[in-house]
């Protein structure tokens, strides 16, 4: 089953996609309860409201993210990117661990929203991925059972201002305001069962594309990514909870973002950052299609520098 989210009435709501048609879930019911207990399509669809079309309609993220874990699964793309930093060489540590930082779960976009430059930034980007969303709360889950903690998959685009990246992230810490004005998640929530026709053992076969102002830049697919997403929900949860509703992103696919190309460039930056009026358009096999349009963002409202006491 696929479902997406719109506004009706001024709320948010989830519904059920089929057959070109919206069908609203009644009010307060919580999707991931509802797919725990593993109904039937039709059987859904009986349960909803009038449908309406999907056509036309502005949609939202299909669900309202509880945390945004993003990890950095692709070896393509970390090696590209490490190619235009002062030490090209991948650190092993990559290779022993899945790892992954915390992003802004509230700067979560639709699947055609118009996307804002991030205050202050000059060197925009996008990042094409993948999320799982949890249906099933869990801890300290082993990876063979964390595959069934999964409700179903999205696009996901880690948009990055890489200049406010990469200043911040010389102190030791991020990134954080680098990547904390958007992302965008769309246009569906697909369920596993959806994406078995492209199973290869513990991941999908899905094919991953992005372009820019109708210009190709890159493809991949998702089974190329060094860990499948139960070993990420597994590290996810190591220790810890992962809820219903959180999101564990694969991390960009090779060539997935123009830091790549430009690390392969060696550091000239062609394809340009993104620019306002730029649209990018991220396509995966079996989850959809997204397009953002960037805008001009908020000012920067300055912040003094530190008082020094030493």
């Amino acid at each position: 089953m696929k479902f997406a989210a719109l506004q009706i009435d001024g709320r948010y709501r989830q519904a059920l996609v089929h057959d070109d048609l919206l069908h609203p879930l009644p009010p307060g019911t919580d999707l991931f309860e509802l797919l725990a207990a593993r109904p039937g399509e039709d059987e859904v669809v009986r349960r909803c409201a009038a449908p309406v079309a999907l056509a036309g309609q502005r949609l939202l993220p299909p669900v309202q993210a509880g945390s945004i874990r993003d990890f950095i699964t692709f070896e393509q793309h970390v090696e590209g990117s490490f190619k235009g930093s002062r030490d090209p060489a991948v650190v092993p540590e990559w290779y022993e661990i899945p790892t992954f930082y915390f992003t802004n779960p509230y700067a979560l976009i639709g699947p055609a929203d118009p996307v804002p430059m991030p205050p202050g930034c000059t060197v925009f980007d996008f990042e094409l991925e993948v999320a799982a969303i949890i249906g099933t709360g869990g801890r300290n889950l082993r990876v063979e059972e964390a595959e069934g903690h999964i409700a179903g998959y999205s696009i996901f685009n880690d948009w990055s201002a890489r200049d406010l990246q990469i200043h911040e992230m010389r102190i030791g810490l991020g990134p954080a305001k680098g990547k904390d004005t958007a992302s965008t998640l769309g246009p569906y929530l697909v369920t596993p069962d959806e994406l078995e026709p492209y199973r290869q053992g513990d991941r999908f076969d899905l094919t991953m594309s992005v372009s820019v102002n109708g210009t190709s830049i890159g493809k991949d697919s998702l089974a190329n990514s060094a860990w499948s997403f139960p070993e990420m929900v597994a590290y996810a949860s190591r220790g810890t909870e992962v809820r219903a509703s959180d999101l564990v992103g694969s991390g960009t696919c090779g060539s997935g973002c123009l830091v790549e190309l430009w690390g392969r460039n060696g550091g000239e930056r062609v394809p340009p950052p993104l620019a306002i009026g730029d649209t990018v358009t991220m396509e995966v096999t079996g989850l959809g299609t997204i397009e953002n349009s960037v805008i001009a963002g908020d000012p920067v409202h300055p912040v003094p520098t530190a008082r020094r006491t030493r």
